[in-house]
């Protein structure tokens, strides 16, 4: 897919334990024309994230060090002059492990395995590459 160059290239950052995810996911992402960085643990997706500040943050629940949801917890805590959309990856099938990255600002909840479709139309959808077109409005013709 062709970025244009004149928008500035969006940032997304992967994180995942698992380096065939992570490798997969990056491959795909990056072939959407994004710019994407990684990184395999919960502190060193912090780090990351606080030093590049990404649009978009894709994180597995389960690692180890820190977990997906210290880290979603970080990143979405209010009083911050920046925070990224998110979605959390996870082979967990517990409700109530969705609910609470819910209730912590998650934008998108994606159980593994999901189809890499699925994942690249909410990449897109959180974090689309062309502005939002609107219309404009018509002129309004001022009365004599």
């Amino acid at each position: 897919m062709p970025v244009n160059p004149n928008l500035p290239l969006k940032t997304v950052l992967v994180v995942d334990d698992d380096h065939d995810i992570l490798f997969a996911i990056r491959a795909a992402v990056e072939s959407r024309g994004y710019r994407v960085i990684t990184a395999s643990d919960g502190n060193a997706g912090l780090n990351v994230a606080e030093r590049e500040r990404p649009e978009l943050v894709i994180i597995d629940m389960m690692m180890p060090k820190k977990s997906g949801f210290l880290v979603l917890e970080k990143l979405k805590a209010k009083g911050r002059d920046w925070t990224p959309r998110m979605i959390m990856i996870t082979a967990n099938e517990g409700g109530r492990h969705r609910a609470y990255a819910e209730m912590l600002g998650v934008d998108e909840y994606l159980r593994k395995p999901f189809s890499m479709d699925k994942l690249l139309d909410t990449v897109k959808r959180l974090c689309p590459l062309e502005p939002i077109s609107t219309e404009p409005k018509p002129a309004e013709s001022e009365s004599a």
